[in-house]
């Protein structure tokens, strides 16, 4: 959701990679529909692995809620944890709740970076 919003709202100034250290197969449904009711479609994104190249050209790595210590990114590289909960396995009311949570952080990201 954050670099889908990322990328929607910095009219594509910004790039982003959306990756993680345990990527499910598939886009999250509930997700999907969350962020179509922004106008925002994510049902074609495929979930990556975080990779160090990625880490390596990116300018600032941000993790969601690292709850799991070992593969958490923030552990081994600079890093800024926003702290929020997995929309995994949630209702489409805490998923929501998640993306407005996210679409206030990356707004205020856009705002800091101009």
């Amino acid at each position: 959701m954050a670099s889908a919003f990322l990328n929607y709202l910095s009219n594509g100034s910004i790039e982003s990679e959306s990756a993680g250290t345990i990527p499910s197969d598939s886009v999250n449904q509930t997700v999907v529909d969350a962020m179509l009711e922004n106008g925002i479609d994510i049902s074609g994104e495929t979930p990556k692995v975080i990779t160090q190249e990625m880490i390596d050209r990116s300018d600032k790595v941000i993790t969601m809620g690292c709850s799991i210590d070992e593969t958490c990114p923030a552990t081994f590289v600079v890093a800024e944890d926003w702290g929020l909960e997995d929309p995994s396995g949630k209702d489409m009311i805490v998923v929501r709740r998640i993306r407005d949570q996210i679409e206030e952080r990356v707004t205020l990201l856009i705002e800091e970076s101009d």
